[in-house]
């Protein structure tokens, strides 16, 4: 909207009337509230574009699907490709730096999950991501002290950056829906899990979930034996796998040895039974012979 220069004159001496500045003012306040108007109900639209069940049914499409190539930079401005995460399972989560509660809650919780599942599966036995979705504001520096302000100093987990034309290609492969609304973005809290391969695993929602939503499927992949030629290390990563058991009472994984007490003591019936049998059966043998 163009601003004229707006000019009376006085009728006694003929001089411009001093009111052009008033006039500019009240030209100006309206413009400021037309655009505010504006862009508020631009955000409105695009929030009612946003459906959870669309979202969710968008998000599940997205398992067994393989995400491809997509450049990144960390919070520490490292170049990196989100494909140089394979070899090991890969947490990813997708959130801005200007939410308020949402994001910063479900990365405070991440953070505790991840630390009871390298208690539980090793401090190297997967990767985790955070990434910016709000590229504008999402800049590396930002991405750090977000990461800085949840106090969060976690071995391999990186904050990532990216342009918006690259963030818009891989939420979508990953199944993650945004919009922008007028209290920030719309979205789900989600949490997604990558196999070996670069393939999505699972889906985990919400922003207070029990640790065995997102570990659990992490045992499966980490302790899989699938791809084990020894066999050996294949009947390990069995044992591992099934007797890691999550108790809710200390929030934490511990390795169950009440199952080999139970194999144990089977065992030790099954021997008791057949050495009775054995002994009643020669006892016989000997009263029949005699």
């Amino acid at each position: 909207m163009p601003f004229h220069l707006i000019q009376a004159v006085n009728p006694d001496n003929k001089k411009p009337a001093n009111i052009s500045f008033l006039a500019n003012i009240g030209l100006v306040l309206l413009f400021l509230v037309s655009f505010e108007t504006l862009s508020a109900a631009d955000d409105t639209r695009m929030a009612d574009k946003y459906d959870r069940e669309q979202a969710l049914a968008f998000s599940q499409a997205a398992l067994k699907r393989t995400i491809g190539s997509y450049p990144f930079v960390t919070e520490n401005k490292q170049p990196v490709d989100i494909t140089q995460y394979r070899g090991k399972p890969l947490i990813i989560s997708l959130i801005y730096t200007s939410c308020h509660h949402v994001c910063p809650t479900l990365t405070n919780h991440l953070a505790e999950v991840v630390k009871i599942a390298r208690e539980a599966l090793g401090e190297e036995s997967f990767s985790v991501v955070t990434v910016g979705f709000d590229t504008a504001a999402d800049t590396p520096e930002r991405m750090r002290l977000f990461a800085r302000e949840r106090n969060i100093d976690i071995s391999d987990w990186d904050f990532l950056s990216t342009d918006q034309q690259t963030i818009e290609a891989f939420s979508k492969d990953l199944g993650f829906i945004f919009f922008k609304s007028p209290k920030g973005f719309d979205h789900l809290s989600q949490i997604s899990l990558l196999d070996a391969d670069g393939v999505v695993y699972r889906q985990i929602y919400g922003i207070n979930y029990e640790p065995p939503l997102l570990v659990e499927p992490l045992k499966e992949l980490i302790f899989d034996n699938r791809r084990e030629s020894n066999m050996v290390a294949g009947w390990i990563n069995n044992i591992r796998l099934f007797c890691t058991i999550y108790d809710p009472h200390s929030g934490r994984y511990e390795f169950d040895y009440s199952i080999f007490i139970g194999i144990i003591m089977g065992i030790i019936i099954l021997g008791t039974i057949a050495t009775f049998i054995v002994r009643e059966w020669r006892k016989n043998k000997n009263n029949r012979t005699s």
